[in-house]
């Protein structure tokens, strides 16, 4: 069984709908748990927005907590990563 306090790098590719707002609530499941991504980049894609997070350390234990957050953002139509961070747990 892995350890929820071991750190981990996670990465995070979310294909979502633009919207005003939307960045912002993508990085609430983070900032909730006081996580603060090394790396985000987001690009318009005509009228979706693929957007990448990334963390060089996150405990084990939150990888499938935000992930779950992140599917459940309003407008998100795909999210990728966070099941790679665990596997390397």
């Amino acid at each position: 069984m892995s350890n929820p306090d071991l750190l981990v790098p996670a990465r995070f590719l979310v294909l979502a709908e633009a919207s005003p707002g939307l960045l912002s609530r993508l990085l609430q499941p983070l900032a909730k748990r006081d996580l603060v991504p090394d790396y985000i980049q987001a690009r318009r894609e005509g009228e979706a927005m693929r957007v990448e997070i990334a963390l060089d350390a996150m405990p084990a234990g939150m990888v499938h907590l935000v992930a779950g957050n992140l599917g459940q953002v309003f407008g998100v139509i795909e999210l990728a990563g966070g099941a790679e961070a665990l596997r390397a747990a």
